[in-house]
């Protein structure tokens, strides 16, 4: 994924210009007020579309972003912004009331109303917008969920967080087939999460449950190379026992070893064909994606592909180093 934005390669004096440019054209439209003058100003952004979900990554110095009124009214579509803190502290305003996001904890914004971010620490954020008509929420319910802290003491939204975190980071799913497919999870999801935190349960907990495998299986994607994966890990990420996640995973048809295992040597033949697999040994690729036994890497990787891991490389990726 190419950045859309680094000013390590911009002229100081051109860099605010720039940067005002690549937000309003790629995420939204804002005043931005740079806290160091602009020879110090340094920024990176980069923007990728997931279907109607646009997702922003942003390291920055300090700034602060205001959407005024006027911006609002140049909005074509509402929406709603997930902002995600990675590191550091921030504080938004928006509707008269104010919070402090902290690391792991993320607040929503909706777009249709003037709202301001502060970073006085700079930015090291994922930003997440969304179709707000998407939500299918009452007007009153996603208003009083601006402004709001989710994740701390709050199982839910440290779940929520953890997905959309992977999600904005993830390099496999943009441009592919499959990038469309996280919009309805991730809907799901955020509905759950603003429906729980405003006291309606029911709202909450049918589409929470509904995408729950969905959830799964894209959390086990992110993690396979993850040495401890396992029935019990994944359980407790996603606070439900071991039976139940057998028993969601059985309405898809998922056998979890045999599933967990396919994935692993999918992503295996990849990297031997791969440049990095011309420069690393079969066994040490094996490793990386859970396979400790060489000898077993190589029966089951046969047995799905017939042909040895070593054979694979040397028909699309070259034959060295050996073993």
């Amino acid at each position: 994924m190419s950045p859309a934005l680094d000013t390590a390669y911009v002229r100081p004096q051109d860099r605010e210009e720039v940067i005002r440019e690549a937000v309003w054209d790629s995420v939204v439209r804002l005043d931005i007020d740079h806290r160091p003058p602009a020879g110090e100003i340094s920024a990176r952004m980069e923007v990728k579309a997931l279907g109607p979900l646009r997702v922003c990554t942003a390291r920055s110095t300090a700034v602060t972003l205001r959407r005024t009124d006027q911006l609002v009214r140049k909005d074509e579509e509402p929406s709603l912004f997930l902002s995600l803190q990675v590191s550091g502290s921030s504080m938004g305003t928006q509707y008269g009331r104010q919070c402090v996001v902290g690391p792991g904890q993320f607040a929503v914004y909706r777009s249709d109303a003037p709202y301001t971010l502060l970073f006085d620490e700079g930015i090291d954020h994922h930003f997440l917008r969304l179709p707000l008509a998407a939500l299918a929420l009452p007007d009153r319910l996603v208003r009083d969920s601006t402004t709001v802290a989710f994740g701390a003491g709050d199982p839910l939204g440290r779940l929520a967080y953890t997905y959309f975190s992977h999600l904005a980071a993830s390099k496999e799913l943009h441009g592919s087939d499959q990038a469309g497919a996280v919009l309805t999870p991730s809907i799901e999801l955020l509905r759950s999460v603003l429906a729980s935190r405003q006291g309606d349960a029911e709202r909450a907990k049918e589409p929470l449950e509904a995408t729950l495998g969905l959830r799964i299986t894209h959390y086990i994607r992110e993690h396979l190379a993850d040495a401890d994966l396992s029935a019990p890990t994944i359980a407790a990420a996603h606070g439900i026992s071991v039976r139940h996640l057998y028993t969601v995973l059985s309405r898809s048809g998922i056998s979890l070893g045999d599933w967990i295992r396919a994935r692993r040597l999918e992503a295996c033949r990849r990297e031997l064909a791969g440049p990095q697999g011309r420069a690393r040994t079969v066994a040490a690729i094996g490793r990386q994606w859970g396979f400790v036994n060489a000898a077993h890497f190589s029966k089951v990787f046969k047995e799905a592909y017939g042909l040895s891991p070593r054979a694979w490389r040397d028909q699309h990726g070259g034959g060295f180093p050996r073993g």
